[in-house]
């Protein structure tokens, strides 16, 4: 929380260095003006609290000029309360829903044709007002039909805006990395009321329940999550959460992603144990640790996506003869790092699937979440470090104990 006697997250610092990193990334792509569809764009353009429940969903969305200048769009309700609770947006209209979410429900035909002309004619509007009667004007999602309908009015339009977003994006300021260290000592609380919960007789569900209670005790946003024991751990159960009784002797891991705080996603595996840790579980554990921290020993500003992808396991040590994989992109999830702030995946990956041979130039300030997993014969385990990239290595988000599994029950 804000107090007047200590400084901590400077929320008004936080919105400036958003918008300016936005408004520098979308001038160097020689936009004049950029309209932002999607859920984390939006939160970072405009600091509105926006969710995935929506996504492109057409009921909120933003302008962004090459002036920093920022015209949003609302439904109702949310846009008069905006303008009574965002000062820093002076700007605020009713959104007409010509995309997504309300054109489907229609099932098309004229009132889908007239909702899109509404949306082009505000958004239009708002560009003239703004000084830009014409000009050169980027989407970050790509819709067609109201790509066309801004072309008709003389613009030039095209749907690339996203990548200049993202990489403004992949660079955290010292707020958004406080936001995510907060996300993760959030998900520590819920792991916690997992280690006091696991108990023989408990299902997957209850466990998962105390969890995401603690979470939201402590103000944090759920927004997904998985835990998964016994047989579902190797290979993961395709559902997140199950109700599965745990036995005696059960791996039991959590990875509590999107749990989130003022927007940031966390990203985070532990694997407990119910009882005593099997030997041959205690071993299958050092090793994905082990490579865990071969993977990080890696990161540091300057160095490259291949050159911490190359620490994965190859095809052995990942157990493609078990899958009856050929390629490494068939290894999805299994053993990679990914970039986290106000989504879940963001800039940089860092995956033998494609790391290897594209290579990607990892920067101080890019935020990331690392995984491994491997398994003891019956059960698998999993464990994950959210960390921020330093000069020298990486700084540790993350802090719940990691170099032995946690035991319960």
């Amino acid at each position: 929380m804000s107090v007047d006697w200590e400084q901590r997250i400077d929320m008004d610092r936080l919105r400036r260095e958003r918008t300016a990193k936005a408004t520098r990334a979308i001038v160097d792509a020689n936009y004049d003006a950029v309209l932002v569809l999607s859920d984390p764009n939006i939160r970072y353009v405009a600091s509105v609290a926006t969710s995935s429940v929506s996504g492109s969903g057409g009921f909120h969305y933003s302008l962004l000029t090459g002036n920093g200048s920022i015209v949003h769009w609302d439904s109702a309700d949310h846009a008069i309360v905006e303008r009574n609770t965002c000062p820093w947006l002076d700007d605020v209209r009713y959104a007409a829903p010509g995309i997504g979410i309300v054109p489907a429900a229609i099932g098309g035909g004229p009132g889908v044709d007239m909702l899109r002309a509404a949306m082009a004619k505000e958004i239009v509007t708002a560009l003239t007002d703004h000084g830009l009667p014409t000009g050169h004007i980027g989407l970050d999602v790509s819709h067609p039909a109201l790509m066309a309908e801004l072309e008709s009015h003389g613009y030039e339009v095209d749907a690339q805006a996203g990548a200049a977003l993202a990489d403004a994006r992949a660079i955290k300021t010292v707020d958004e990395i406080e936001c995510l260290r907060i996300s993760a000592a959030i998900c520590e609380a819920g792991f916690q009321a997992m280690k006091e919960a696991i108990a023989p007789g408990k299902r997957d569900s209850q466990v998962f329940a105390d969890a995401v209670r603690a979470i939201i005790d402590l103000g944090g946003e759920h927004g997904g999550g998985t835990i998964s024991s016994g047989p579902n751990t190797w290979p993961k159960s395709q559902s997140d959460v199950t109700d599965r009784i745990i036995r005696p002797g059960d791996v039991v891991y959590a990875d509590l992603y999107n749990i989130g705080f003022n927007g940031y996603r966390s990203c985070y595996y532990r694997t407990f144990s119910c009882g005593t840790t099997r030997p041959q579980t205690r071993d299958a554990y050092k090793r994905a640790v082990d490579c865990l921290y071969e993977v990080l020993g890696a990161i540091k500003d300057g160095a490259t996506t291949a050159d911490a992808a190359a620490h994965f396991p190859d095809a052995e040590g990942e157990y493609w003869d078990y899958y009856g994989a050929k390629e490494a992109w068939q290894m999805t999830t299994n053993h990679w790092g990914h970039g986290i702030g106000l989504s879940l995946y963001e800039i940089p990956l860092v995956w033998r699937g494609v790391s290897l041979a594209h290579p990607l130039e990892l920067r101080t300030g890019m935020t990331m979440a690392v995984e491994t997993q491997d398994r003891d014969g019956e059960q698998g385990v999993r464990v994950e470090e959210m960390v921020v990239v330093r000069e020298s290595g990486v700084e540790l988000l993350s802090r719940w104990p990691v170099w032995e599994i946690t035991e319960a029950g």
